[in-house]
């Protein structure tokens, strides 16, 4: 079996950052979101991987490429985005006739997906599609299912009456059908090829499409808010680390801190926290639900529930909360007599005073 990761599109509700940087590779609790998806396909035994790459697909070539994987990892790049179909179909080349699983990149899954993808290769059927429950359906696609027979029976996209609260997760167990189904599909009026098209097709011809379900939580990092989350529930599984050095101040609580970090000025380290390597932490208070990226420095700030993205400086803030920061981003207080505050900022940028 093969994996497919789907890691393109342009990000646009996590702007201002995906300008410049792709969405998949923001990171949670210091690892990419991307890393996620591939080591859960690891996990499952898949050693053959392909990644759909567009905007920006040098820098994840070159992120993905910096670590040894335990598995072969090609690229496949799509000029825009044509729509989760047209990403299969551009991958004929790569799949050939074998299974394989198609894996949006900005999904994070507690517990991964190995027994979904072990539920697919044992029962032999046509498709198999991930769900969860969700409170408001009508912001998903929902399906409507046979739960003696364990098929899904309908698929309605972001219905306004919704047939069930069962959301499709971005996991998908495909056999090469699927490329039938693509061939016989117009694109949708967004001029797309919708994969929910194609399953559709697969559906209404006899074939059998199979679900499995999400046991803990899923979380599509798609927003700000979203990101944040998912931050928070990863750093609540953190196995405390300490390769830093703590001159003075307090650590307690989960808390993994990188080689060559500095603790000093009496700064009070609140797990759950994760701070990267060669960091500076000057006074201040860091957490909880923080992650601090490699050569960050923070000095008399508090910084909590936030993701300082790698070489951030947040020095004499205050309190910097609910926060999504950029790499080399810089936050300090203005030492002028001016009464007023300024500001660089790009394009879709967001400021909360």
């Amino acid at each position: 079996m093969k994996g497919l990761i789907l890691s393109g599109g342009h990000g646009t509700r996590l702007r201002p950052i995906t300008y410049s940087q792709q969405k998949q590779l923001i990171p949670v609790a210091n690892k990419p979101i991307l890393f996620y998806c591939i080591e859960d396909l690891i996990n499952a035994g898949i050693r053959d991987i392909a990644i759909i790459v567009g905007p920006n697909r040098e820098q994840v070539m070159e992120t993905v490429q910096s670590v040894p994987w335990e598995a072969e990892i090609s690229f496949i790049f799509q000029d825009e985005p044509r729509g989760l179909a047209h990403a299969v179909k551009i991958s004929r080349g790569f799949i050939g006739d074998d299974d394989f699983i198609m894996y949006l990149g900005d999904n994070l899954l507690k517990g991964g997906s190995v027994d979904f993808i072990r539920d697919f290769a044992d029962s032999k059927v046509d498709a198999s599609l991930l769900l969860t429950v969700v409170e408001d359906p009508r912001q998903y696609g929902v399906a409507l299912v046979d739960e003696q027979k364990k098929i899904i029976v309908n698929l309605v996209e972001k219905p306004k009456d919704p047939p069930s609260n069962l959301s499709i997760v971005g996991i998908y167990g495909l056999t090469a059908r699927i490329f039938e189904a693509i061939e016989n599909i117009a694109p949708s009026w967004r001029g797309e090829l919708e994969i929910t098209d194609a399953l559709h097709w697969l559906i209404r011809n006899g074939y059998n499409v199979r679900y499995g379900m999400v046991h803990g939580w899923w979380k599509d990092t798609g927003r700000p808010e979203d990101i944040l989350h998912a931050n928070r529930l990863i750093l609540d599984l953190v196995e405390p680390d300490n390769r830093g050095t703590v001159e003075s101040g307090t650590v307690r609580g989960l808390v993994k801190i990188g080689s060559g970090t500095v603790i000093t000025g009496n700064a009070v380290i609140e797990g759950p926290v994760i701070i990267g390597k060669n960091c500076r932490i000057d006074g201040g208070t860091v957490g909880p639900y923080t992650s601090i990226g490699d050569n960050s420095c923070i000095a008399s700030s508090q910084v909590s529930n936030s993701i300082v993205m790698e070489g951030g400086r947040i020095e004499s803030a205050g309190l910097v909360t609910d926060s999504l920061i950029g790499r080399d981003v810089v936050i300090r207080k203005q030492e002028s007599a001016v009464s007023g505050r300024s500001f660089v900022m790009g394009d879709g940028s967001q400021v909360m005073l």
